[in-house]
């Protein structure tokens, strides 16, 4: 079965979460009011409202790092991650952790890179250069 998922989150502003996610992500808005506005996020569709995000703490122990929990996360192939990695780096994006290959040599390879929307939303988006061992062990 190939479904999309639903995500619905606060953030503080409609306005800069516009120009993040439409504007810098390059997502599709789709129907809004005044309190909330909704985006494509690469074929799912994210809610966002108006209010207090999640606390966010960096708790998730993932090879080296300590990753911002809870994230919002996204697998692309490895050209896809790749063209947005170079896009966000050209927009001088603040990385939380930077576009770099983690579990080299490994069955879960992958590029990596997390960063911030602006009311605090960790996004993580993974390559991977075959997405059929997206969960190999």
């Amino acid at each position: 079965m190939k479904t999309s998922f639903h995500l619905a989150y606060h953030v503080h502003d409609l306005d800069a979460s516009r120009k993040f996610y439409g504007t810098l992500l390059g997502c599709r808005e789709g129907r809004s009011t005044d309190t909330w506005v909704d985006f494509d996020f690469f074929g799912h569709q994210i809610s966002l409202h108006l209010g207090e995000p999640f606390k966010v703490t960096n708790t998730g122990r993932v090879g080296a790092h300590m990753v911002p929990m809870p994230h919002l996360g996204l697998v692309m192939s490895m050209p896809d991650w790749k063209a947005l990695a170079e896009r966000l780096s050209g927009q001088h994006v603040d990385f939380v952790i930077p576009p770099s290959i983690r579990f080299e040599g490994e069955p879960g390879e992958q590029a990596t890179m997390f960063f911030l929307d602006p009311s605090g939303n960790p996004i993580e988006m993974k390559g991977f250069a075959d997405l059929d061992k997206v969960y190999s062990t």
